[in-house]
């Protein structure tokens, strides 16, 4: 009963074909109940596998057989997309580094805001030889572990960057985010988009649709021509682990997954502490039934 309604509902219907009754008392035949110490004993009484309890949503899972090659936290190697005080983080480059090695990971692709979000202390062009700089030095210092030079680039009203291509080129990893002018009609939003996703500096898509979780609606999207273009021009797209966004929505994963578009579990820190939100992404990278060659 940890599941969806619709998920329980799956079970119950598995019962009854073996002509058994579960209920929140337990699993019976007939008035006799069935002894079962733990979860697993209830799934091999009904006839299938253990389903984890992030899957249990009906989305296929009972026909789904290889729940041990979901994602786990050991195959975490690194992080994408996180912000220091070059930006609006609160610890520096060197403290958010320390915090990845202290959670055993090999690298960070720290990804400071572009110039258009001067409200969160964007990066202009000029900064970017101390920030490049700056992530040299530390590399020397905390070698073999390795921090990209990475950027949010704000991707503006008309789908360009905030960057040109020459400033691009500078960067390990482009995060192309939409910040600023979020009410759009679904052509205006998937055009502005697709724009983006066109630009060969592109690597990875964040927070996908712009919701706040209990805050702001995601701006609408022809979702299907997204996850195409994402696939035509190698293009990830993030799930942003932060528990205000969770975007992209869970419910996308598995058209991802079938298109073979990546996905990124990106915690967006922007303080050491935020590295503990990967957890939650990877929760919903389970309900996609993604593996680490998914991500």
């Amino acid at each position: 009963f940890t599941g969806s309604i619709d998920h329980n509902t799956a079970l119950r219907a598995k019962a009854q074909l073996k002509r058994l009754q579960l209920t929140e008392s337990g699993l019976f035949s007939g008035t006799d109940r069935i002894h079962c110490s733990d979860e697993s004993q209830i799934f091999a009484e009904l006839g299938i596998q253990y389903i984890p309890p992030e899957c249990r949503e009906n989305q296929n899972e009972l026909e789904f057989n290889d729940f041990s090659s979901l994602i786990t936290n050991k195959q975490i190697q690194g992080v994408f997309h996180a912000h220091s005080t070059f930006s609006d983080g609160a610890n520096s480059i060197e403290e958010m580094a320390n915090a990845c090695i202290a959670k055993n990971l090999n690298y960070l692709a720290l990804t400071e805001h572009s110039k258009t979000s001067f409200y969160a202390n964007g990066l202009k062009e000029e900064r970017l030889i101390s920030y490049f700089a700056k992530i040299d030095q530390i590399n020397t210092k905390l070698f073999p572990f390795r921090i990209l030079k990475g950027i949010e680039c704000d991707i503006l009203n008309d789908g360009q960057l905030d960057f040109n291509d020459d400033v691009l080129s500078q960067f390990d990893v482009v995060i192309a985010s939409v910040h600023q002018n979020l009410k759009m009609s679904e052509e205006k939003a998937t055009e502005r988009l697709l724009k983006a996703i066109e630009n060969p500096y592109t690597h990875i898509l964040g927070h996908l649709t712009g919701r706040l979780l209990l805050g702001r609606e995601g701006y609408p999207l022809n979702m299907k021509r997204i996850i195409e273009a994402c696939a035509a021009h190698q293009v990830a797209i993030e799930l942003n682990c932060n528990p205000h966004r969770l975007d992209l929505d869970w419910r996308w994963l598995k058209a991802c997954k079938t298109a073979g578009v990546k996905i990124v579990l990106s915690p967006d820190a922007h303080s050491v502490f935020g590295f503990e939100d990967l957890q939650y992404g990877l929760n919903l990278a389970k309900k996609g039934f993604l593996t680490a060659n998914d991500i």
